[in-house]
């Protein structure tokens, strides 16, 4: 039931909860969702092993700030697709996103903005801050760096402004 709201009972529904811990879980943060009511909770989730409700497992790979920020609180402004080349790239080497990869742009945004990665079938798997703007982002699409008219960035996306979920 991800998504109704517990009403007077509560401060919000499963999908807040479920949002909270992935954001404490890339902080570094083990988090338990658990009945509140339940005799001894807290010290049943505190211990080497939670022995009830549900439990998120803190990521190796602690965010910053700026990273989290990306991640969960910037509003994306758009959609990069990129092809599967560019996905491995992006997954397994922690590379920048050039043009050579971007198969498809959604949305209208300029650079600076937020925008979601996605495969091709649309698996958003990744979010960043574009370096160009959609228009570049359309007109680059395909092409390789010694393609790009002079004056347009690059890379679509650094991989300092990067995160990959």
């Amino acid at each position: 039931r991800a998504g109704v709201s517990a009403g007077d009972r509560g401060s919000g529904g499963m999908a807040s909860k479920l949002a909270a811990a992935r954001i404490a879980s890339w902080s570094g943060v083990r988090t338990v969702i658990a009945r509140a009511r339940r005799t001894d909770v807290l010290l049943d989730a505190v211990g080497a092993t939670a022995r009830v409700g549900t439990t998120f497992t803190a990521h190796d790979r602690r965010l910053t700030a700026r990273k989290l920020w990306i991640a969960f609180a910037a509003q994306s402004k758009g959609c990069v697709l990129v092809d599967s080349g560019a996905r491995e790239a992006l997954t397994s080497r922690g590379v920048s996103l050039l043009h050579a990869g971007v198969a498809e742009v959604r949305g209208d945004f300029e650079a600076g903005d937020t925008v979601d990665i996605a495969s091709t079938s649309g698996d958003v798997f990744a979010r960043g801050l574009v370096s160009v703007t959609a228009v570049q982002a359309r007109a680059g699409a395909g092409k390789k760096s010694v393609e790009l008219p002079d004056g347009v960035n690059h890379e679509v996306v650094h991989r300092d402004d990067l995160i990959i979920f």
